[in-house]
């Protein structure tokens, strides 16, 4: 079955198409140049428009730098609690998926830079930080404690403080995402094989959460 025809000018489909193109421009910024150093100007020209075409679609570069969190990293987890909440496995096998998720989608690809922006960054741009925390952090937390919650609701876990537990899960992750892209391209580390450390520790824990035979 062929696609269905496009049929918009070409002009107006480019012009459908040039707010995806800035926020990818916009991330790659972000990402090589930090927050404070990204200009508006090498947006547009990185992104093939001009800075007054940015400006009709974004009045400045937070709303800019909003906009590309939202349409990547807010996305991943807006998909993970749709998953989680059809999920209808055992909870072990949920939190496998969603904390090798997160490492796939965001710690070992290109949005890694967000996170390591907002840590070296955000004491400067407090809006932007509590921003971020608020759509990216708290979300993602509070998606970790649930599945921890449904676990041990359905005598799956060990009945554990979820809001202890759910940082002792995150912070490896994170430890994880700052050694493989500062750490050691930076100081020449030994090389840790990301796949393997996140299966060991997942496997770890899950092992730790089992509840205990009846």
């Amino acid at each position: 079955m062929q696609a269905p025809q496009d049929n918009k000018p070409r002009w107006e489909r480019r012009k459908d198409a040039r707010p995806q193109e800035l926020l990818a421009a916009a991330l790659d910024q972000f990402v090589e140049r930090g927050y404070a150093a990204t200009r508006l100007e090498d947006v547009a020209k990185r992104a093939g428009v001009s800075k007054g075409t940015l400006y009709l679609y974004f009045t400045n570069k937070e709303e800019l730098f909003k906009a590309v969190v939202r349409g990547t990293i807010v996305e991943v987890i807006g998909e993970a609690e749709q998953d989680a909440a059809g999920f209808e496995g055992h909870s072990a096998a949920l939190m496998r998926e969603l904390l090798m998720r997160w490492w796939n989608q965001c710690c070992s690809s290109q949005l890694a830079g967000i996170t390591k922006l907002m840590f070296a960054e955000g004491n400067n741009f407090p809006e932007l930080a509590h921003f971020y925390n608020e759509e990216v952090v708290a979300r993602g937390t509070s998606l970790i404690r649930s599945v921890l919650v449904r676990g041990i609701d359905r005598g799956e876990f060990r009945a554990v403080d979820p809001d202890v537990m759910t940082p002792v899960l995150v912070a490896p992750v994170m430890m994880l995402m700052m050694w493989t892209q500062s750490f050691m391209p930076a100081c020449e580390m030994p090389p840790i094989d990301p796949h393997a450390y996140m299966d060991l520790f997942i496997t770890t824990n899950l092992a730790g959460l089992a509840a205990p035979a009846q």
